[in-house]
């Protein structure tokens, strides 16, 4: 009996309505293992996330959370099931700017290739840097940056993307505590004034809820999601508010649940 294979379909649904922008059903993933069996990453995952919509995937360690978005961005393609979206793009960890290109020109990167003249694109891109705190570091080389702003010009650089959907992978993890914290506030303001649908990697439970509308916990590997915890905190929201600290509580609570099952 021949298996579902895994198919990918455009959306038709435009970012920033409150429909169902993106939808993955009963995906399954394994890497090929040179001796032995695969490693299954995923298995029989579902979800949805709707038009200006944040949604934070938190999990443990190997669980698939970096397959997950590799899949939702097109880098790969499940063994089974459906993914039904929009074009997505991913900001990985790592901010991979190319350190011989001013701050500048990193961020007009993604114009440059779409084929819009140099003039143009760093005109575009230059008006952004302001927005972000960066007025002044246009010309700076990535050496010459923090981490914090290296990641902020990374994140431009993703936004003139022009797509849809964002896939972030963990974009503060390398950050010390309290420059993450500052950048949990920043992108917190951005994405209020560019809205965007949003799929959010973190292993940081805080964080997931200090960002995110709604927080999938997924299972050990292979991965599936286990709970869904929707966040009904008001905007700006405090890691001290009380209503922060008991859905934490409650999102490391279904965590461990899912760590030990």
């Amino acid at each position: 009996m021949p298996t579902e294979m895994q198919s990918r379909a455009p959306s038709s649904l435009v970012a920033g309505t409150a429909a169902e922008l993106l939808s993955l059903r009963g995906i399954s993933f394994a890497y090929p293992a040179r001796r032995g069996a695969p490693v299954q990453a995923l298995a029989d995952l579902s979800l949805q996330a709707h038009g200006g919509e944040l949604l934070a995937l938190v999990g443990p360690s190997g669980c698939g959370k970096s397959t997950l978005l590799e899949l939702i961005c097109g880098l790969r393609s499940p063994d089974r099931g459906t993914i039904t979206g929009p074009a997505a793009v991913l900001m990985p960890q790592r901010d991979l700017l190319l350190p011989w290109l001013s701050a500048l020109d990193n961020v007009a990167l993604p114009l440059r290739i779409a084929g819009l003249a140099r003039p143009q694109a760093r005109a575009r891109a230059r008006v952004l840097f302001a927005e972000v705190g960066l007025e002044g570091f246009q010309q700076a080389r990535p050496s010459e940056l923090s981490g914090g702003m290296r990641q902020r010009v990374a994140f431009l650089r993703t936004l003139l993307c022009g797509k849809p959907l964002l896939c972030l992978d963990e974009p503060f993890g390398a950050l010390d505590a309290i420059t993450r914290a500052e950048m949990q506030e920043w992108l917190a303001g951005t994405l209020a004034s560019e809205p965007r649908t949003v799929v959010l990697v973190t292993h940081d439970v805080e964080e997931a809820i200090l960002l995110a509308d709604r927080v999938l916990v997924l299972s050990r590997r292979p991965g599936s999601v286990t709970a869904s915890l929707e966040v009904k905190i008001a905007r700006p929201r405090a890691r001290t508010d009380e209503a922060v600290t008991a859905l934490r509580e409650r999102a490391l609570h279904l965590l461990a649940q899912g760590v030990n099952a």
